[in-house]
């Protein structure tokens, strides 16, 4: 996943809190904030409502894929049978659907990362309230988002991890969901990239 904005703001809102709390024991939290975000129940029903929503764009890639790979194949079976003339032709053809394909590939894995981070981010400003509610009332001077590449924790004990922590308060306060939400944790939304092509 790409790099959230909200992601950066936990460092200046733990310096912030640090600050505020100078008489407090110096206590400091960690959390995954991606995983957090998808792992709530708006995550999970939002994964899912993008995964629906991308479903028939998938399926129509990869059904292009498909036929280029039925064009190549008929090609390597017709290398000694089929004329040059013939040859030429499908290459062209394998190569224009080729180059077809690319761009609604690139497209479709556009639209889906925009909506993704939008999504995310949606979902990332109502947890950073949880965050700093659940930070205040238990005494936390620092909260560290573990899940930024950049950050410069090495280790972290899971003792100090409050992922968890923060997924249940944001359910527990977040409306009654509108369908049911799926039991098992949300899969991963593949790209939309086209397979490499058959050599």
């Amino acid at each position: 996943m790409k790099k959230l904005i909200v992601s950066q703001t936990f460092l200046v809102m733990g310096l912030a809190l640090a600050a505020g709390a100078q008489t407090a024991p110096n206590k400091v939290g960690v959390i995954h904030i991606q995983n957090a975000i998808v792992s709530t129940r708006d995550g999970q029903k939002a994964s899912a409502d993008l995964s629906a929503r991308y479903e028939p764009k998938r399926k129509e890639i990869e059904q292009k894929q498909n036929e280029i790979n039925g064009l190549q194949d008929q090609l390597k079976r017709g290398s000694n049978t089929l004329s040059e003339e013939a040859k030429q032709s499908l290459m062209r053809d394998v190569d224009q659907r080729t180059r077809s394909l690319n761009r609604v590939a690139e497209d479709a894995q556009s639209d889906f990362e925009q909506d993704r981070n939008r999504l995310l981010q949606e979902l990332g400003q109502r947890l950073m309230i949880v965050v700093q509610k659940y930070a205040q009332d238990n005494g936390y001077s620092l909260i560290i988002d573990i899940s930024a590449p950049e950050t410069p924790v090495l280790w972290a004990a899971t003792a100090i991890d409050i992922t968890n922590d923060i997924v249940g308060l944001y359910d527990k306060n977040a409306p009654p969901p509108t369908q049911a939400p799926a039991p098992a944790a949300p899969k991963a939304v593949s790209p939309l990239k086209p397979a490499p092509a058959k050599k």
